[in-house]
């Protein structure tokens, strides 16, 4: 599809962090966008009202839960595209309230999926699925060194995990992102919708409301500019390929574009290889960074956290025709430099019922 001047895009969880970004990037492009978001977050009124007065009557807000049919309905009436965005985001929430996070990761995708489906046939829709998809990644054998967890199979750790993975999903969120994935991929096959899904690992970036549960780079940041202690969980070298949400935006965007070719796939995001880093070498950075090395406290690992996870992207960046990923360092220092300057408020609750984070 065409994704410009006069083309109409639907951003489920507009209001969010990746959601308002990309908002920003499709109006940027002379876009019409509908940001549907519940504003069940704290502090994400803010994105929307910063999308309305960059761009005035090119963002149609509509304050709405996934969950509500016919404002969906609504939603979708016109549109020329669909970027669904819209979640709960976080494994420690699902764990604690699995019914809703059943409800907004799976129902409300396939209560989506089915409105478009009668509603808007043939619209596209690309879905912002996870890494949890793979689960915790028992089988692969890592090795323990001094700049985190990396996999003893070489070409793994060149590389990261490719599509081909076998899905196995734990935890509740695993299971509701997991299968509204595989819906979203079954409903290209079945009814030729043209669909298809990022899988993304750690998204990091300027309008990010971080917590200890979700969005771990921002929360980093956030709690060391405040000088507040930091909780690590596990060892702290961990290790994962994390991504400016500027690229993430870019990737989004030319999977629309591209979605005629590319319907029915699925596709690992993150930073890859080049951008692979532990948490305990964040943190140093942020040292660096401030000039003062942050306050850390340790806690016992968390369920659902993966030791290792690097995403393979060379599928996506050749399909995509994307270009390489900005170098973590130069995005953790603009990610704390827009933090310094004020323009972030305290962080909201994990629980985020309309908006990945």
């Amino acid at each position: 599809m065409r994704v410009g001047e006069d083309s109409s895009i639907l951003v489920t969880g507009g209001a969010g962090f990746i959601g308002a970004n990309l908002a920003d990037r499709l109006a940027a492009k002379g876009c019409r966008v509908r940001v549907l978001d519940s504003l069940a977050r704290p502090g994400v009124e803010r994105n929307l009202q910063w999308l309305t007065q960059r761009h005035g009557e090119r963002i149609e807000p509509v304050i709405a839960d996934l969950r509500e049919g016919g404002r969906i309905e609504g939603a979708v009436r016109g549109i020329d595209g669909v970027v669904h965005l819209a979640a709960q985001v976080a494994v420690t929430t699902s764990l604690a309230d699995p019914v809703e996070d059943f409800g907004i990761n799976l129902a409300g995708t396939f209560a989506l999926l089915e409105t478009l489906r009668h509603a808007r046939p043939g619209a596209p829709l690309v879905f912002a699925s996870t890494n949890k998809v793979y689960g915790d990644l028992a089988d692969v054998e890592l090795r323990r060194t001094e700049a985190g967890y990396t996999p003893a199979d070489r070409g793994l750790a060149a590389h990261g995990v490719d599509e081909s993975r076998p899905l196995d999903f734990h935890t509740p969120y695993g299971c509701s992102k997991g299968a509204a994935d595989q819906y979203v991929l079954d409903y290209a096959r079945s009814y030729a919708m043209p669909a298809a899904v990022l899988r993304m690992s750690c998204i990091y970036g300027q309008r990010q409301m971080g917590t200890e549960d979700q969005g771990w780079v921002a929360h980093f940041l956030i709690r060391a500019l405040r000088g507040e202690t930091i909780t690590l969980y596990g060892d702290g070298l961990q290790v994962r390929d994390v991504c400016d949400v500027a690229d993430t935006c870019e990737a989004y965007v030319a999977l629309l574009e591209r979605i005629d070719t590319l319907a029915g796939r699925a596709f690992n995001w993150g930073g890859g290889p080049d951008n692979a880093v532990s948490l305990r070498s964040v943190l140093d950075e942020i040292g660096r960074i401030t000039g003062k090395s942050p306050k850390v406290e340790h806690a016992d690992w968390r369920a659902g956290d993966q030791r290792w996870f690097v995403a393979d992207t060379r599928a996506a960046t050749a399909a995509l025709g994307l270009r390489e990923r900005k170098p973590w360092r130069e995005g953790l220092a603009d990610l704390a430099e827009w933090l310094g300057a004020g323009k972030q408020s305290a962080p909201a609750p994990a629980r985020s019922p309309e908006q990945v984070s």
